[in-house]
């Protein structure tokens, strides 16, 4: 049974993921996420697309035991990350990516390359990868909530809620968890009713103006989670995560370059 299901109605395209427990995702998983927003992106019938997710959360990256068990899947994982994220970015028609509970880890990459992001009053957003041996989206953490605050959430891991997302603009609006699909798909309905070929140059003309080059930013971040990968230090936070106990790491690691 596949973790996706999607759907097109009304020049909306919606991209469900359904992965239990946590919506965490393997190499392959991401490989397939990639692949499916690639191919709606690319329907003639599609103006705007929406991203979301069952469960008691929208996405919360990688999968962490995978990793445990064979350190080496790094550099599959690590390309499905970059290929999701970058198909949502370039994906042709607008992305709207409807956030609720934790987004965790790739789920910043998924919003943070989405054009739009509207999220439920329970959503959490978070990037803890310092505490699991690995770093990367920041780039897409930047996207949304600015340097500062993007610093902070990568040094010590900590998460923010709805409110605080709102307040530094990371997110569009905040709802009620159960009417967040229908006001996502409400604003996806809006868009994709404008002329097909004016959102499509709009979406080109808006990722080619901006500062930031989000796919070179993340591929230059994910060099220096494979460095990191190869450390003791890496090894011993995944294997601390799994095991739910507090990592214990050699202090000679900290004097390395």
């Amino acid at each position: 049974m596949s973790m996706f299901h999607e759907d097109v109605e009304q020049g909306v395209a919606e991209l469900v993921l359904d992965n239990p427990p946590v919506n965490a995702l393997g190499a392959d998983g991401w490989r397939e996420y990639a692949e499916r927003v690639t191919r709606l992106g690319a329907r003639g019938d599609v103006n705007c697309l929406v991203i979301r997710a069952e469960g008691k959360g929208f996405q919360a990256g990688v999968d962490i035991k995978e990793l445990a068990e064979d350190g080496t899947r790094i550099v599959d994982v690590n390309r499905g990350c970059y290929d999701t994220f970058a198909a949502i970015y370039d994906c042709p028609v607008p992305v709207i990516s409807a956030v609720h509970g934790y987004c965790i880890g790739g789920g910043i990459g998924i919003s943070g390359a989405s054009d739009i992001v509207i999220c439920s009053e329970d959503a959490t957003f978070a990037l803890p990868e310092i505490d699991r041996g690995a770093l990367g989206a920041a780039t897409h953490l930047m996207r949304l909530f600015g340097m500062q605050k993007t610093r902070r959430m990568l040094y010590t891991g900590e998460p923010i809620d709805a409110q605080e997302a709102l307040r530094l603009g990371g997110v569009e609006s905040v709802v009620p968890r159960e009417s967040l699909r229908d006001e996502a798909l409400a604003l996806a309905r809006k868009i994709a009713g404008k002329s097909p070929r004016a959102l499509r140059l709009g979406k080109w003309s808006l990722n080619g103006i901006e500062l930031l080059d989000v796919k070179q930013s993340y591929r230059f971040e994910q060099g220096f989670t494979l460095e990191l990968y190869t450390s003791p230090d890496s090894q011993e936070a995944r294997d601390a995560f799994v095991e739910k106990r507090d990592a214990e790491f050699d202090d000679a690691e900290r004097t390395k370059k």
